[in-house]
């Protein structure tokens, strides 16, 4: 891989002119297609298949005036007042009046008002589902809400149909870029060679989200694949950037005379081999997503897998060329000595640190798997499940309009179920006793506060009844209630009818059960990957099962940190976190997918390095500490970066976002700094020579793909001249 490497980034060298003019017109043509032609971004995680949304799926086609989107309009009045009907009356006569509502409930009517009357609601019910409600209408409602306001009553909107839509570009995104510009410059030296990988990055990542913004007219796209693409492939597109020039200055400063356009070649070719080997493991690790079943994220996989793809295709194209349109202004000055002054040479930390790690290996090894099983702890306790409104920003209409339900009908008011009965198969007569009975035995449970009259549609093919829990929709005796609520379906079908529990709390424990089913699959996938694919570029089995197992590693204290952050309410002041709750459902499986790309990608780094000087010296402890040194100072950088990158996601107002921010930003510090700077050079000294041995009958069958550059000519002038274009 490495002399087809060397031989394309010559030729990407000498035709940079046309190189970089293919990527302008990419971003161009793409850019365009992505702005002027995309679809909507879906707003909602379902699931074919599971109970809650086969209900949801039966309303739409058999009751479709209770299928459609609610928005529930809130009131309040101040301490000591009490809701009007003068105050609320016109506002519903024009909500009523609005395009595509179907219903409006009175709350004098339906007794929707607290004990004390000083809250109410009023549910605005539309012909579209949920995530089809347009803004104008929402917009349309809350200008209807006017004489309520007027009158002193504070107004507030929840219900399925006000999801916030997801957005990105705040300060700290922002910040977060900054600093990765930081550490660039000071890893690189140079603010024009720091400049490079964010130019290239940034153009990597408008190709992939503008592209998946075009994809999004066929194909439904949440918002959170958005950012993700984004979050992901600028991270990897600066890092894959950042490798390859590293090596390129590291080269020119070791040999002052190298020729350029080799030394460009030979990083490509090198560094380049690395990035092509990691960036593919990531690809495939995000588009294993598609192996758990679930459309949303394997939209969400791909997504981020195309932009990384992107990102690759530009570090071994466009950053070469960038790289010789700029040729020797980026050849790192001689540094001069100064008097009375120590020059400490280059990688000096790195070495002292892999020293210091070698010297008592076995010491190193044990204190950090304990600190990392330490802090994993807390994700024995994990719980899955999607946001409720209570994880919404504080000073949001969703958040307020909770906590004012909360306080005026009890927690689990904002956890109402929705039980759905199929009736086709019951006999006429036995219809009432069934569902009646039903009703009865739905109440008589400990953790039920309420279960509505039940309500047939048109035929009495279909009956609907409200049941509102004692808890909130967060809550772990909530999601036993559901289970508990679903024995009764056996009763039920011995009548021939059939029994589903649906609504928004019902649909997040579906999806959270779907996805912890999903789990260990997804979890063997990427462990029997990780072994081929390190073994195929190391040719050793004892390396791929450190790195393996180090991952592992990694992957439990980010969840464990996860959870004490987000599950269990710590930090909620500084990282400003409304309220506690389960754990995004698919967090573990989208962050066990890029972490472990970006954790091959650090590991093929540095150990690609310790394997080409122990190739060259067969000296496995100075290999060890020869590989840290030299390439110490990139991954430090690499994931200070990513991190940087990540950590600028935490503060954004979306409840998801926030917490795969946190959980890749902590992940991707504890596998770089504790995992592969600490833990993997321990292993490797005390594993010596063992580390790179491979039996001969797997030696033979394996491919050499040759990620070191050992069958590289020999440095000196390019083998041969093209015309530059």
């Amino acid at each position: 891989m490495a002399s087809r490497l060397y031989t394309w980034a010559l030729l990407a060298v000498r035709r940079r002119g046309r190189v970089i003019a293919v990527w302008m017109l990419l971003l161009t043509g793409i850019g365009a297609l992505g702005v002027t032609v995309h679809g909507e971004p879906a707003s909602d995680f379902t699931v074919p298949g599971i109970e809650s949304q086969r209900a949801q799926d039966l309303l739409e086609k058999k009751f479709p005036e209770a299928a459609g989107g609610v928005i529930r309009v809130v009131y309040a009045a101040p301490e000591g007042g009490t809701v009007t009907r003068a105050a609320v009356e016109e506002g519903l006569t024009r909500a009523a009046a609005i395009p595509g509502v179907v219903q409006v409930t009175d709350p004098f009517t339906t007794g929707s008002l607290s004990a004390d009357k000083r809250i109410g609601y009023a549910d605005v019910r539309f012909r579209q589902a949920a995530a089809d409600v347009p803004q104008d209408a929402k917009d349309t409602l809350r200008e209807a809400m006017a004489p309520a306001r007027k009158a002193g009553l504070d107004v507030e909107y929840g219900g399925t149909a006000m999801k916030a839509p997801t957005s990105v570009g705040g300060p700290a995104e922002l910040v977060g870029v900054v600093l990765a510009l930081v550490v660039l410059a000071v890893t690189l030296g140079s603010l024009v060679a720091a400049g490079l990988p964010l130019l290239t990055a940034v153009v990597g990542v408008a190709i992939g989200v503008l592209g998946v913004k075009f994809v999004s007219t066929w194909v439904p796209v949440t918002g959170t694949s958005t950012v993700l693409a984004l979050m992901i492939g600028l991270a990897v597109g600066i890092d894959y950037a950042l490798f390859i020039i590293a090596r390129h200055r590291e080269q020119l400063t070791d040999d002052p005379d190298m020729d350029v356009e080799d030394s460009i070649a030979r990083a490509v070719a090198t560094a380049g081999s690395a990035v092509v080997f990691a960036g593919a493991t990531v690809v495939i690790a995000l588009a294993a997503l598609c192996a758990t079943g679930i459309p949303f994220l394997a939209v969400m996989g791909l997504s981020a897998a195309a932009t990384v793809l992107i990102a690759v295709l530009i570090a071994v194209s466009l950053v070469p060329a960038v790289l010789g349109l700029f040729g020797e202004r980026l050849r790192p000055k001689p540094r001069r000595p100064k008097a009375g002054r120590r020059e400490r040479a280059p990688g000096a930390w790195g070495l002292a640190w892999a020293r210091a790690v070698t010297r008592r290996p076995l010491v190193v090894l044990l204190t950090g798997v304990i600190a990392l099983l330490a802090l994993a702890l807390p994700a024995r306790d994990l719980r899955l499940g999607l946001p409720s409104y209570a994880t919404s920003p504080t000073e949001s209409t969703q958040h307020k309009s909770y906590d004012l339900l909360t306080e005026g009908f009890g927690a689990g008011f904002n956890a109402t179920l929705v039980a759905v009965v199929e009736t086709k198969g019951i006999p006429a007569a036995d219809l009432t006793a069934t569902v009646t009975g039903l009703r009865t035995s739905l109440a008589k449970d400990s953790g039920v506060a309420a279960v509505s009259k039940p309500v047939p549609n048109s035929d009495d093919s279909l009956v609907v009844m409200a049941v509102v829990p004692r808890t909130g929709p967060d809550a772990q005796a909530t999601t036993d209630l559901v289970h508990r609520l679903r024995e009764n379906a056996p009763a039920v079908a011995k009548a021939d009818g059939t029994l589903y529990l649906a609504g928004q709390t019902a649909a997040a424990i579906d999806v959270a059960g779907k996805l912890s089913g999903a789990l260990p699959l997804f979890v063997a996938i990427i462990v029997v990957l990780s072994l081929l694919l390190l073994t195929l570029a190391f040719r050793s089995l004892l390396v791929p099962l450190k790195a393996t197992l180090g991952f592992l590693l990694s992957i439990a204290a980010s969840v464990g940190a996860t959870v004490w952050v987000f599950q269990d309410g710590h930090l909620n002041g500084p990282l400003a976190i409304p309220s506690a709750g389960p754990v995004t459902s698919f967090l573990p499986v989208l962050l066990i997918g890029v972490l472990f790309g970006l954790a091959m990608d650090y590991e093929v780094f540095l150990v690609s390095r310790m394997r080409e000087h122990h190739e060259n010296t067969l000296d496995a402890r100075e290999a060890v500490v020869q590989g840290v040194a030299r390439s110490g100072r990139v991954v430090s950088a690499a994931a200070l970066i990513m991190a940087a990158v990540f950590a600028g996601f935490v503060f954004n107002e979306d409840p998801v976002i926030k917490s795969i921010g946190f959980a890749l930003a902590v992940g991707v510090l504890l596998d770089a700094f504790v995992v592969r700077l600490t833990l993997v050079p321990a292993a490797m000294a005390l594993l010596g020579r063992n580390a790179w041995r491979l039996p001969r009958r797997l030696d033979r069958v394996l491919p050499d793909v040759d990620i070191e550059g050992a069958g590289l000519p020999e440095r000196g002038t390019p083998r041969e001249k093209a015309p530059v274009g």
